[in-house]
């Protein structure tokens, strides 16, 4: 017999309240479609505002998290911030991927693990863009760190606007159909895909929809890439109305397998 219920990890910042809310979302439209159901399990990191000194403190407890996790026995667990791992190089996804999956490993927890930061790369892979256009709440330091993070891994950044918010609970207040008005501002001429928002903590589900019909390109945002990769990991159907071009079947796997 098939497995119906599945338990979602999060790795999550202490002041992050959005990927609790766009990540469950997502996957509560597709309980209205198909019979698999989820639970959402989250593990806090101390983070009040966004720079580089506190990300770096915030990443140390980890690995804790990840203990905490293994211990419910999840079945897929990720981190729920971006630049926290951006900030840290070029490829630091990968090592924190290892870490993390070794942390549930020695506590008996055999969890597909994952980072957001992977996720929206593997997301914009998926999609087959090589060049995108993208916003983000950051300080531009830090956004620059990201836009260079993208770039290594292949993936030219055409523009990208920072919104300049330090505080992070400030980050998850934002209107998220505020994003509708601000992509005027951003250039995506020559982009292949639009990200909404590369940031967990900004909301943005409410507006991909429309910023996609307006700009009649593909649109996604880092938790709709986060939930796309924990839908894969779970050996799952990723289609799910209202979460972009990434989660329909012109990016599914299926659609992939046909085209081999």
């Amino acid at each position: 017999m098939s497995k119906m219920h599945y338990r979602i990890g999060q790795i999550v910042p202490s002041s992050n309240t959005t990927m609790e809310t766009e990540v469950p979302a997502l996957f509560r439209k597709r309980e209205l479609l198909a019979p698999e159901r989820f639970t959402f399990h989250s593990s806090r990191m101390r983070m009040h505002k966004v720079t580089k000194e506190e990300l770096a403190a915030m990443n140390k407890e980890g690995l804790r998290c990840a203990a905490e996790l293994a211990d419910a026995r999840m079945d897929v667990m990720s981190t729920a911030c971006l630049v926290a791992i951006m900030a840290m190089g070029p490829g630091y996804h990968r090592t924190v991927e290892k870490e993390l999956g070794d942390a549930a490993r020695a506590n008996h927890c055999d969890a597909a693990v994952m980072t957001s930061a992977g996720a929206l790369i593997e997301g914009l892979k998926i999609m087959g863009a090589k060049k995108i256009s993208l916003m983000a709440p950051y300080m531009k330091p830090l956004t620059k760190l990201v836009v260079e993070y993208i770039e290594s891994e292949g993936i030219e950044v055409i523009d990208a606007l920072s919104f300049e918010i330090p505080d992070n609970l400030d980050v998850g207040k934002r209107d998220p159909r505020q994003l509708i008005i601000d992509v005027q501002k951003l250039n995506v001429a020559n982009a292949d895909v639009v990200v909404a928002s590369a940031c967990v903590q900004m909301q943005s589900l409410p507006a991909i929809e429309e910023i996609q019909a307006k700009l009649v390109l593909p649109v996604t945002s880092t938790a709709v890439c986060t939930t796309r990769r924990m839908l894969d990991k779970l050996g799952l159907d990723a289609v799910i109305p209202g979460g972009g071009a990434l989660l329909t079947e012109r990016f599914s796997p299926r659609a992939a397998a046909l085209e081999e």
